[in-house]
């Protein structure tokens, strides 16, 4: 096998799930100074935080013989020193945390971190422990809290108050999150049932999974169109989000939808929105 570049293992388009909240946010509310500087960096640690994550989780599957045969796992990049991978994950979750918390004590909102500290505990959790919740039969339901939660804190740190569009926009990034986890699921049947992880798909077959795919990624389009709808009374913004969210929602009937799909057209009404806000700006 080839040597594995760093960029392959970074595999930047995943990436997209935890910058897609900051941009949802932007997007609804478009805010400025302060707030738009502490969105930024806020979703920044975001990305962080799940980088840590994924080495982590890189690290824990291959002690237990899952996903061995991932070709773009850290745990090759870093030559199957898993003391390497472990300190390079532990780093970045370090950085992350640190990262967010100056950025709570700039915007002087460390309450936030009630809500926070509880999710990075289940990040935590998530893959360290002698009980792992990938492992178990909630780690789906720990991934919706926690982008769930990612969306509600952003918002939040962009000096805005719970409200309707909060828990819209929590609900569409939970369930784009959880689409995506079961999207990689049935292509790892095999080897997460010999290691007793007991995903969706190893409970319920390839075929309950994809059908659960498909509905959370209705359930991402449907809250996010509410949610801008609420908000937004712009039809170069309206219009161009239902179009795509439909022609891609669709497009998902006709294929397997597989996590490239998903994130490539998750992610295209918002580039597309953003492009519109930044013209109609110029």
């Amino acid at each position: 096998m080839k040597n594995l570049r760093w960029w392959q293992a970074l595999n930047p388009a995943i990436y997209l799930v935890s910058i897609l909240p900051g941009i949802g946010v932007w997007l609804l509310v478009q805010p400025e100074g302060k707030a738009q500087v502490a969105l930024l960096v806020a979703t920044f640690a975001v990305v962080l935080a799940q980088h840590a994550i994924n080495l982590l989780n890189d690290v824990a599957d291959w002690k237990l013989g899952a996903d061995v045969e991932k070709w773009d796992s850290w745990v090759r990049f870093h030559e199957q020193n898993l003391n390497i991978a472990t300190h390079h994950g532990w780093l970045s979750f370090i950085a992350s945390g640190l990262l967010g918390l100056t950025t709570l004590v700039w915007i002087e909102k460390l309450w936030i971190l009630i809500i926070a500290l509880p999710l990075v505990g289940l990040g935590y959790l998530y893959n360290s422990g002698q009980k792992q919740l990938s492992y178990s039969r909630s780690g789906e339901w720990v991934t919706a809290v926690c982008y769930g939660g990612v969306f509600g804190c952003l918002w939040l740190v962009s000096s805005q108050k719970i409200g309707l569009n909060c828990v819209l926009g929590s609900i569409a990034f939970g369930s784009l999150a959880v689409a995506l986890l079961l999207s990689h699921q049935p292509y790892q049947i095999e080897t997460d049932s010999m290691v007793k992880k007991h995903t969706f798909a190893v409970r319920f077959g390839s075929k309950k999974t994809h059908q659960a795919v498909r509905i959370l990624f209705f359930i991402f389009f449907v809250a996010w169109n509410i949610s801008l709808f609420i908000t937004q009374s712009n039809p170069m913004l309206l219009f161009p989000s239902l179009i795509l969210s439909c022609l891609a929602f669709c497009g998902s009937l006709y294929e397997v939808p597989h996590p490239k799909y998903l994130l490539c057209f998750a992610s295209l009404p918002f580039m597309v929105m953003l492009a519109g806000c930044v013209g109609l700006e110029i």
